[in-house]
């Protein structure tokens, strides 16, 4: 009996050691985030204005100025990026779990899909700038980078549509199939509907990924300070021009915007978050 008590005890207090240790990593993880967002928010907040929405960027030393061709640029690329990237990463997701299933291409699918996850984005920037930049346009344009970030977009859509799509019972398929629906209606009737939460949480979060990207779009995209709507040229976005205002560092107004931009970007990609983790939240309370 005093054996089975000393065991105990020394369990519990192993217990209550690593859950100690555990707290304080998570509480230390989460102070840093903390003062990455109280960071921003002070110095951040103090330069939104009107005219950071309704001015571009201005010249090194003056007094004004804005991002709205920093902030157009971004929304553009990224928008494109998305569209690209969802309706591939959905027809790529939906081959792998409804149609190749274990399938050797399957596998190869999965195999490069798991290998673009995991690659820094720089390598895809400059894969994009040999392909496009430097090879089929022979310059920065928005349309390199639009690309750029799709191909960022595509694996994180592909593997949360797969996973979404696996997650529908097999009963859903089975009784679609003995009313004598075909399979491409099955699919797209029955679990595209029952798994459609999930696969817009992977979209909000493949956007996420990608608002923020700076590497691919300093090979594909550049920037430009002047305002400018065509794609085929440099574009400039928000990334970009927060790392070429950081380098003028001994300008006020620059380093003021760089702030702001930061700001916007990270708010943005919070708000994403939260919207992918409600949308979770409703899908897991449905299902």
């Amino acid at each position: 009996m005093q054996i089975a008590s000393a065991r105990y005890a020394r369990r519990r207090a192993a217990n209550a050691v690593m859950l100690s240790i555990s707290l304080a990593a998570a509480v230390f993880g989460l102070l840093w985030l903390v003062w990455i967002l109280a960071t921003l928010l002070i110095n951040g907040v103090g330069s939104l204005s009107l005219t950071l929405f309704t001015e571009s960027t201005p010249p090194p030393g003056s007094t004004g100025g804005g991002l709205l061709n920093a902030i157009y640029g971004s929304f553009m690329m990224t928008l494109i990026g998305t569209v690209i990237g969802t309706i591939v990463g959905i027809m790529a997701g939906t081959y792998l779990a409804e149609f190749g299933k274990t399938s050797r291409l399957a596998e190869v699918i999965r195999f490069v899909n798991d290998i673009l996850l995991s690659a820094p984005s720089i390598v895809i920037g400059l894969f994009v700038y040999q392909v496009l930049v430097a090879g089929l346009f022979g310059h920065y344009s928005g349309w390199a980078g639009a690309v750029a970030l799709s191909i960022i977009a595509i694996p994180v859509v592909t593997r949360t549509t797969e996973d979404m799509l696996r997650l529908v019972p097999n009963t859903l398929r089975e009784a679609a199939s003995a009313l004598g629906s075909p399979q491409w209606k099955v699919v797209s009737m029955v679990c595209y509907r029952a798994a459609r939460n999930g696969i817009i949480t992977g979209v909000l979060l493949a956007v996420a990924r990608i608002s923020g990207e700076t590497a691919p779009l300093l090979y594909t995209s550049f920037s430009s300070q002047f305002w400018s709507s065509d794609l085929s040229q440099a574009l400039a976005n928000l990334p970009v021009t927060i790392y070429q205002m950081t380098l003028n560092s001994t300008d006020p107004r620059s380093v003021e915007l760089a702030w702001s931009g930061a700001l916007l970007i990270t708010v943005t990609i919070l708000l994403l978050n939260i919207i992918a983790r409600a949308l979770s939240s409703l899908g897991g309370k449905q299902g």
